[in-house]
């Protein structure tokens, strides 16, 4: 789980609160989703590879001989934590290039495609697929709400962002603990936050298109890193819904 590139600084300018029949902002914004609809399926098609097929499997994950997925190995933690790695090299990276975002996208969302082999050893394919639909139709409507709403929604980003490290705190003291009450409460916060980030950042990306002010260059950068933001969104949402929907095997 992570947050990352939400560091964009703006307000809301009087003159251009109705923007929703803008040609450009439309564009620039369906090439954001664009970006996360196609990460998404490569996402799937590797978590497909690293969760079915066993010699790759095996590589990654440590499996029971029934085929259920009992931990990672080496390999398969360094590629779980890798993504987080890479966020945070390109957050201290200086003069960042279209380019240079386009790969830290395409590099996180290989990583955590690789590492979601984990869901398909752990959960049954139908409740994978009936979460994943549930989840984009959540997604959808989210965004929606954000991209329409005339609500300036920074305060309640900036409170959702401190939720997020609220909830990895409570993830970590979990993995000690073991405690079902504190997982229930984890997976219910999890939820609402991504659900309430979704619709903050897909606001924050159609700021973000006016300030830019038509450099081509800078939004470029934006597309990627808002791409990487609202997949985050995504996954994470997916994840903790699966929680309660997913069949384990």
């Amino acid at each position: 789980m992570s947050d990352s590139n939400r560091g964009y600084t703006r307000t809301i300018p009087a003159d251009r609160a109705d923007m929703s029949v803008d040609a450009g902002l439309r564009g620039f914004m369906l090439g954001v989703f664009n970006k996360v609809g196609l990460g998404l399926v490569l996402s799937a098609a590797l978590a497909y590879l690293t969760g079915a097929y066993p010699p790759v499997r095996d590589l990654m994950f440590k499996v029971s001989p029934d085929g259920r997925a009992i931990g990672l190995s080496i390999l398969g933690m360094v590629v779980a934590f890798a993504p987080l790695a890479v966020i945070l090299f390109s957050r201290f990276t200086k003069n960042v290039t279209a380019k240079s975002a386009g790969i830290t996208y395409w590099t996180v969302v290989s990583l955590i495609g690789a590492s979601l082999g984990l869901v398909v050893l752990t959960y049954t394919g139908a409740s994978i697929a009936t979460t994943f639909l549930i989840t984009a139709t959540s997604f959808g409507a989210l965004s929606l709400v954000g991209y329409t709403t005339k609500k300036d929604l920074t305060g309640m980003g900036s409170f959702l962002i401190m939720g997020v490290w609220g909830l990895v705190g409570a993830m970590l003291v979990n993995m000690f603990l073991q405690l079902p009450a504190i997982s229930f409460v984890v997976n219910v916060a999890g939820v609402l936050i991504f659900a309430g980030l979704t619709a903050y950042d897909t606001q924050r990306l159609k700021m973000t298109y006016y300030q830019l002010g038509g450099n081509q260059e800078a939004m470029g950068v934006a597309t990627n890193y808002g791409a990487l933001s609202l997949y985050l969104d995504f996954i994470n949402l997916f994840q903790f819904l699966l929680s309660f929907l997913g069949s384990r095997r």
